[in-house]
């Protein structure tokens, strides 16, 4: 897993410098990497939260099945907890584009 992890952030760094190179088109003296990590940030900001969304999600839903499976009327209360978990996700997204855009 971490592996995986590993190459995917690569990919991204790798990714990023060739939109960089890109946008600079023929002038390359000029690359900045301060645009490239910014793109990179807002892919951290997403995947992170993404992933400990749904590491939230999972571990409550687990908990309020077990929880409905010995009491019924208790699958109300639990919704609201996976909502806020799910929440994590967009305040990820939020936050990589105002680092994206701002």
């Amino acid at each position: 897993m971490k592996r995986i992890i590993l190459l995917v952030c690569v990919l991204l760094i790798g990714m990023a410098v060739f939109a960089q190179e890109r946008e600079a088109g023929e002038d390359a003296s000029d690359v900045s990497y301060a645009g490239t990590m910014k793109y990179f940030a807002a892919a951290i900001a997403v995947g992170l939260s993404c992933i400990s969304g749904g590491m939230a999600v999972a571990k409550i839903g687990s908990a309020a099945m077990g929880a409905m499976s010995e009491n019924a009327e208790l699958s109300g209360k639990a919704l609201p907890y996976a909502g806020l978990a799910e929440g994590i996700c967009l305040w990820g997204f939020l936050v990589a584009l105002l680092i994206l855009f701002i």
